[in-house]
């Protein structure tokens, strides 16, 4: 019988160790199956040592680190070499698939082995945990009924431009609230082009470091961030992991 796919949601951001510093993040559940998995699947091997470290310190069901196998899943795995990080799955081992930050398989290339195993008869269960894009659009005022996460846009400034007026046009048409993100030490670029790009009303919220003790959300309309950034009052965001949302007027 196939073991069980575990969807190990990570913290957004570094936390100080041990279950009751992660108690307000991570559910006592999600500490629990993470501490007794033997195989997961990973972007990156040597942050989820990390992240198993930060969940294991102290934790009774915790295995040593050195007998935990971590297999790597990023945008450089090629397709056909999903079925062997499902190999042991298939053989009945539980397995957790763990993300960079937040939830796994959501804006992450672990999406794709979630396919895979459900093409296999593999169980998959999502634990709760952090999303920053569901805790920005909570927290930015803007339209929580209909909502459409874009990635990254492009970096070049003119076809950045275009594509924040035709979200923006799109935003308007289906009163959507628009979400993006940008690499971090790019905030400030992002912002900008935003703020110059939409119409004077357009809401534009700004949500960073989510979850963590640096928290800040801030909801604004365009004219209001462009006098903001003018005056060297925009928000303290550099290098910092931000969620950008959008809802025109």
């Amino acid at each position: 019988m196939p073991g069980t796919l575990y969807l190990i949601p990570n913290t957004l951001g570094p936390l100080e160790a041990g279950p009751r510093a992660l108690s307000h993040i991570l559910p006592e559940q999600v500490q629990d199956i993470a501490s007794k998995l033997e195989y997961f699947v990973a972007e990156n091997a040597k942050t989820a040592r990390a992240f198993l470290k930060l969940v294991g310190v102290d934790h009774p069901l915790a295995r040593p680190l050195q007998e935990i196998k971590i297999s790597e899943l990023n945008v450089n795995t090629p397709p056909q070499a999903l079925a062997a990080l499902l190999a042991p799955l298939l053989e009945g081992m539980d397995a957790g698939l763990v993300s960079e930050a937040g939830v796994p398989a959501v804006a992450d290339p672990g999406a794709d082995l979630v396919r895979l195993a459900h093409q296999h008869g593999i169980t998959v269960r999502p634990l709760v945990g952090p999303s920053s894009l569901l805790l920005a659009v909570m927290a930015s005022g803007l339209n929580g009924q209909s909502f459409a996460f874009n990635g990254y846009l492009p970096t070049d400034a003119a076809q950045r431009t275009k594509r924040i007026q035709q979200l923006e046009q799109r935003s308007r048409a289906e009163k959507q609230t628009q979400l993006l993100i940008e690499t971090p030490y790019r905030n400030a670029a992002m912002l900008e082009a935003l703020a110059g790009a939409c119409q004077p009303g357009t809401l534009i919220c700004v949500a960073t470091d989510l979850s963590l003790p640096s928290e800040s959300v801030r909801t604004l309309t365009a004219a209001k961030w462009k006098a903001a950034l003018a005056a060297n009052k925009g928000p303290d965001f550099h290098k910092k992991p931000t969620v950008f949302l959008l809802l025109a007027q």
